[in-house]
């Protein structure tokens, strides 16, 4: 793998994480909305990642040479939990129902605020990652010159 295809793997990281990181902000500044506009609760997203092939403009031109293909990661899905709504007892509120329970989102902010700090570390990694092959090309030119 060349160094250009590093920074492409990383690259594709950074970006399924900052898609995550996104998610992750909904769900926690919707996990008391009780009407949207489908009808019902919000419901909670996740990202689901998959594995995806990497190239980039510099090594696409020695493709057929080098034959050598980087794996990266992207978004393959977002999945809405689909599960029953939290029912709770709150007969004052408008959107409750004739017992009087309001149905909320199944969210735990302190599950996704845990999730966020794992995006959070694993975005940290994929910029450390490309500075330390931008330092490697670097130290290359600098040999070269």
């Amino acid at each position: 793998m060349s160094l250009f295809s590093s920074i492409a793997v990383s690259a594709s990281g950074m970006a399924a994480e900052r898609t995550r990181a996104e998610l992750l902000v909904e769900n926690m500044a919707n996990s008391e909305t009780t009407r949207t506009p489908d009808g019902g609760p919000y419901r909670r997203k996740d990202a689901v990642f998959s594995s995806q092939q990497v190239t980039t403009p510099f090594s696409a031109m020695f493709q057929t040479e080098m034959d050598a293909t980087a794996t990266g990661v992207a978004v393959s899905d977002i999945v809405i939990d689909q599960r029953d709504p939290e029912k709770r007892y709150m007969p004052g509120h408008p959107d409750a129902d004739k017992d009087g329970y309001v149905s909320l989102p199944r969210i735990n902010p302190e599950e996704d605020m845990v999730d966020l700090v794992d995006t959070s570390r694993n975005y940290e990694a994929n910029v450390s990652a490309i500075s330390a092959v931008k330092d490697m090309i670097q130290r290359s030119i600098d040999l070269l010159s």
